[in-house]
C-alpha cells in the first residue's frame, strides 16, 4: 500500500489529486491511502443533488447526501483494487470499527444510516464510489472540529441526528496518533505494507 500524508488541502484540490491516484492505483495495481484534511466545506453526493441548500454546497460523485468537512476532521481516502464492494466496504468498517474500540465502547456502527455514533451522535461518515475496480473516497471522522459549523445541517441530512466528535465526547486523541491507528490498521486487515 501507498501512503500519502497531504495536510491539509482544499476539496476541488484533493478531487483532481485523488482522481490521478485513481488512475495510477487503474495502471499499477497498488493500493493507495490518502490521509488529510480540508478546510471548511460541505459536500453533496449524490443522494443530496435534488434538494435545495441554504449553505453553500460543493458537488461530489460520491455515495451519499451532505457532509461537512474541516480542519481538526481526519479524512481517509481509499482508492484500492477491488473484486467485491461489499467485501471491500465490509473491511473498511472493520478497520474503524477496531480503533473506535479501542477508544470507546460506546462508539457503534449504524447501518441503516451508515456511519458511526455515540446515541444519537454522529462522528464519522463514510462515502465511496466504484470505478473500472478501484474504490474512490471514503471516511471522515471528526477528532476536534467547530461543532458550531458542522452543525448548520444535519450530518447526511438525517432527522434526529447531531453531528460530534472525540473531543466533544471526552475522547481525546491527537490527530496524528488517531490516523497512525487507523493506517496500521489498515495494513492489518488488507494485509498490506506501507
Amino acid at each position: 500500500m501507498i501512503l500519502h500524508k497531504w495536510g491539509t488541502v482544499e476539496y476541488e484540490r484533493a478531487m483532481k489529486m485523488m482522481r490521478e491516484i485513481h488512475s495510477l492505483a487503474k495502471r499499477e495495481g497498488k493500493n493507495h491511502l490518502i490521509v488529510c484534511s480540508h478546510p471548511k466545506v460541505f459536500t453533496v453526493g449524490a443522494e443530496g443533488r435534488k434538494k435545495e441548500w441554504k449553505i453553500r454546497v460543493v458537488h461530489t460523485d460520491r455515495g451519499g447526501s451532505v457532509t461537512c468537512h474541516s480542519e481538526g476532521q481526519s479524512v481517509f481516502y481509499f482508492c484500492f483494487s477491488i473484486g467485491t464492494p461489499s467485501l471491500f466496504y465490509a473491511k473498511v468498517k472493520r478497520v474503524f470499527s477496531e480503533v473506535f474500540e479501542k477508544l470507546d465502547e460506546r462508539i457503534f456502527f449504524d447501518k441503516k444510516r451508515p456511519g458511526f455514533y455515540i446515541e444519537n451522535r454522529k462522528l464519522s461518515s463514510l462515502g465511496f464510489r466504484y470505478e473500472d475496480g478501484v474504490s474512490l473516497h471514503g471516511v471522515s471522522v471528526n477528532i476536534d472540529v467547530d461543532l458550531k459549523f458542522h452543525s448548520l445541517v444535519n450530518p447526511c441530512d438525517l432527522k434526529g441526528v447531531l453531528a460530534t466528535s472525540l473531543r466533544k465526547e471526552g475522547i481525546f486523541i491527537e490527530k496524528e496518533e488517531f490516523e497512525e491507528m487507523v493506517v496500521e490498521k489498515v495494513c492489518e486487515i488488507f494485509d498490506e505494507s506501507v
